[in-house]
């Protein structure tokens, strides 16, 4: 027991450099663990939902684009690595990664906003990646460590549905994690698995951002009057039920799918429409809780 509490006092977190890590009776909560990447970020963001079809890369794409648009310095990781939608979104599609040096050059959307993702290693868009955990570990590893990102205020991590291995080892490898942003629609089919997916982010102990409730009604493109399609308000509900705060609605919109189909961003070309204010609220819900 006194051994115990000794290895417990001098342990650093560092299992690799830890003559006990490999023996039983280590208590060190890293153990196992690999270290933090090293990216010089003060926020990261994770966007994920508990299923898919809620449009989660949209939001993560105008978020981002919103926060780059508002002067933050801004990095936006495509983690849906069998589905990499954001590069058609962004008005990236068919660009390739390039090596400078020992690394990787994002590619530069703006000035302010930087992109990787799993698409611009791809011979084409058509082609799947047929790949196991391992193997994704690897290349998230990679997009965190070896990219040349820059000093980031913000990286926008856009994973794909449910709680599996990219949400996973996103937590293990990147630093400054200050939570996780949940999509969902309205209807109760959608917020019950929003509620699975802040229950998994509680239990990697990261916060819970805030629940954005997206397809919010129908914006009518000739009267302007608002039509709830998908009903309205199960996000907020669900926000209150988890205790975690209610970040905003986002109607949709036809332009907003008209622009990610055409690669440019929703929030920078409809300045003052009730779906750009929804997004650019919610940008700064989560900037006035991120940062205080």
């Amino acid at each position: 027991m006194a051994q115990s509490r000794e290895t417990e006092e001098q342990c650093n977190g560092n299992c690799s450099t830890c003559p006990s890590a490999q023996k039983e009776g280590c208590d060190s909560p890293q153990k196992g663990l690999p270290p933090k990447a090293k990216i010089d970020v003060k926020h990261v963001i994770l966007v994920l939902s508990g299923k898919g079809g809620v449009g989660k890369t949209t939001v993560s794409v105008n978020l981002a684009s919103a926060l780059a648009n508002h002067g933050k310095t801004v990095g936006l990781l495509d983690l849906d690595i069998h589905g990499p939608n954001v590069p058609k979104m962004v008005g990236a599609e068919g660009q390739k990664l390039m090596v400078m040096g020992n690394k990787i050059e994002p590619i530069r959307v703006t000035g302010t906003l930087s992109v990787v993702s799993m698409e611009f290693l791809l011979p084409d868009a058509d082609t799947p990646v047929i790949w196991r955990g391992p193997m994704k570990m690897s290349a998230i590893k990679q997009f965190l460590e070896d990219v040349n990102w820059g000093p980031l205020d913000y990286l926008v991590v856009d994973l794909p549905p449910g709680t599996g291995d990219e949400a996973l080892t996103i937590v293990q490898l990147a630093p400054n994690i200050r939570g996780a942003v949940i999509v969902t629609t309205p209807q109760e089919v959608s917020t019950m698995d929003s509620k699975k997916a802040a229950k998994f982010v509680e239990k990697l102990d990261l916060p819970v951002i805030g629940i954005i409730e997206n397809m919010s009604g129908l914006i009518c493109p000739d009267c302007g009057k608002e039509i709830e399609i998908f009903g309205k308000g199960g996000g907020k509900k669900a926000a209150e039920e988890l205790g975690v705060p209610f970040l905003g609605a986002i109607p949709i919109d036809p332009e907003m799918r008209k622009a990610g189909d055409e690669g440019r961003p929703f929030i920078n070309r409809h300045a003052d429409s009730p779906s750009w204010r929804a997004i650019d609220a919610v940008m700064e819900n989560l900037v006035r809780i991120v940062e205080g």
